[in-house]
């Protein structure tokens, strides 16, 4: 997708995509999951929220200033009177021009009653006598409005986490896909620890080394004649190919996983020159494809700092 139909499809996402969205359903449907995936889709959330409370919080965090954020609530609707809150909750934010969206998390009496004997928790609503399934079926008699007025109900039943993580980003989420892979690019230098964050990491310290050239030996990969020298060399365009090439490959497919973040690390002996000007390129062919992507130099100011003594002393 070029930039413009990513610009397109971004607008498309962020016009459908509501001010406030309530969480509610079965328990041990997965609202505590589906929650920290609205967390990660930048909303401001809050667990277990009274209803009438949501359009003062609203307020209170500027979902209606325009900036764009979003919030979501978990509420327990069990008693009639907090779905009655809730209708007027929806009327209130209507006023007030602010969208709301229920959504509703449900799971199958067998399965439910499953997780919580895998979990050996008590159910939340049982009262002293009262079996896991007389509790189950109560509750479910105790939401029945809820879930015939929500605009979204989704059976966990047989959904993984990562495909429930998926089905709420593509509903909810106002960023592409790509997007919502919070991507790191950083290099290193081996000399100074390989890094504990990273989840792939290539090793550059094979490409020829500008630092044997007394010119370059101060520069770092952000010197556009570092760069030239880096970039330019016939090892590092088969090189850069082939990197490409696979990330073209696995990069789609930790965005169909769920993933939210990915940290790439590039390194090289001191983290001043290769790996430098292999990870600015690496970010910039991410950008390209619709990552977000954060880039940074783990061991630069080390290295620049450590070269011009070396420098110092050497002229002494």
């Amino acid at each position: 997708m070029g930039t413009n139909g990513q610009q397109m499809r971004a607008a498309e996402l962020a016009s459908r995509v509501p001010d406030v969205v309530v969480i509610t359903g079965m328990s041990g449907s997965g609202r505590t999951q589906a929650l920290h995936c609205f967390e990660d889709m930048g909303y401001f959330c809050i667990d277990n929220l009274p209803p009438r409370l949501v359009p003062q919080l609203a307020d209170l965090v500027g979902i209606n200033s325009g900036v764009g954020r979003h919030l979501a609530v978990t509420c327990d609707l069990r008693s009639q009177g907090l779905f009655d809150e809730l209708t007027d909750t929806v009327r209130q934010l209507g006023e007030h021009e602010l969208s709301c969206k229920l959504l509703f998390l449900d799971a199958s009496d067998e399965v439910l009653m499953r997780r919580y004997d895998e979990n050996r928790r008590r159910h939340p609503i049982a009262v002293p006598g009262e079996s896991v399934e007389q509790a189950i079926k109560r509750e479910r008699g105790q939401l029945r409005d809820a879930r015939a007025m929500a605009d979204l109900v989704i059976d966990t039943s047989r959904m993984r986490t990562s495909a429930l993580r998926g089905r709420l980003k593509a509903a909810f989420s106002e960023l592409t896909e790509q997007q919502l892979l919070d991507v790191n690019v950083f290099s290193f230098g081996f000399k100074r620890g390989m890094p504990s964050e990273a989840d792939l990491m290539i090793d550059v310290r094979f490409l020829p080394n500008p630092f044997y050239d007394p010119e370059m030996r101060r520069l770092t990969g952000n010197d556009e004649r570092v760069a030239r020298f880096v970039m330019g060399n016939k090892t590092t365009c088969e090189f850069m190919g082939a990197w490409l090439r696979l990330l073209d490959v696995a990069m789609p497919g930790y965005v169909a996983e769920g993933k939210a973040r990915l940290s790439i690390a590039v390194g090289c002996t001191g983290g001043q020159h290769r790996s430098v000007a292999i990870a600015n390129a690496t970010a910039a062919h991410l950008k390209a494809q619709g990552y977000r992507v954060n880039l940074s130099h783990r061991d630069l100011s080390e290295a620049v700092a450590a070269a011009a003594r070396d420098a110092a002393a050497g002229e002494g």
